[in-house]
């Protein structure tokens, strides 16, 4: 029986990948900040992938119960919405701690209890290797920062039989749409800086969310991914064609269009 580790297992697109693995017959290790409704059959631990100690106990009790592990599954992270020239420090920090620097530890920590030939996924999003539109630029560039981290780790990895994949999903029917709402919302309200231009985004952004797929179609290209003689990087799923034609463009053209669609 294969062991797998899944981070931000209380999310939709965690939940839905521990579900598929554990009807394939996997040993699943979940880990979240906080415990929900969990599949049976789950080894749950609370994690914080924020904080070092909080990891290393995660590590040790797995040694202990499962002693090594065929892949690491990142779904862990956070969604937020805001100018780049307003948002508090803690939050810009914040965000950069849970998509980027959490993954990091989970990799360092629990690479001694990975097999070899062992697989590692990491989420990313449709938008890393686009560029980013405005107030939505933290999230982006988290992505963006963590998928080169995804490439230089398969790299590195790969002389010691450990593959690296991402995954970059378009807009999921998860909790993490609300939070964009509510982040959105937040931002229109308390911006002082773009107050003409902040209800203008939103519906654009309201609109690319609307065509949103479910977690079930995550966890099916994640199992795919796992079980794949040959795992490719990237795994591309319900990307925006709206998003990819305006990346196409110069990046003056690209900042030209959006100043007069936010500026109408």
């Amino acid at each position: 029986m294969k062991t797998v580790l899944v981070t931000g297992a209380n999310g939709g697109m965690g939940k839905a990948i521990c579900n598929l693995l554990l009807q394939k017959g996997y040993q699943v290790y979940g880990l979240d900040y906080q415990e929900g409704e969990m599949p049976g059959g789950l080894h749950f631990i609370r994690c914080d992938v924020t904080d070092a100690s909080s990891v290393q106990a995660a590590v040790e009790r797995i040694q202990t119960s499962a002693g090594s592990l065929d892949a690491i599954i990142h779904t862990a992270g956070i969604y937020d919405l805001d100018s780049l020239l307003e948002m508090g420090e803690e939050r810009f920090c914040r965000i950069f701690q849970v998509n980027l620097f959490g993954v990091y530890r989970i990799n360092k920590q629990f690479m001694p209890l990975l097999r070899q030939n062992g697989r590692i996924l990491i989420t990313t999003s449709e938008l890393a290797p686009l560029d980013p539109l405005p107030f939505t630029g933290i999230y982006a560039v988290t992505k963006a920062a963590l998928e080169k981290y995804a490439y230089s780790l398969r790299m590195e990895v790969n002389l010691l039989g450990v593959s690296v994949s991402v995954i970059r999903p378009g807009a999921v029917k998860t909790s993490l749409l609300g939070d964009s709402t509510r982040a959105l919302d937040r931002f229109c309200d308390n911006t002082k800086l773009y107050h003409c231009n902040a209800e203008k985004f939103k519906r654009i952004v309201d609109s690319v969310e609307a065509k949103n797929i479910a977690p079930e179609a995550i966890a099916r290209v994640a199992c795919r991914a796992l079980e794949a003689r040959r795992p490719k990087f990237v795994y591309n799923i319900n990307r925006n064609i709206l998003l990819r034609l305006l990346n196409l463009l110069p990046d003056r053209w690209q900042t030209a269009i959006i100043k007069a669609i936010l500026k109408t």
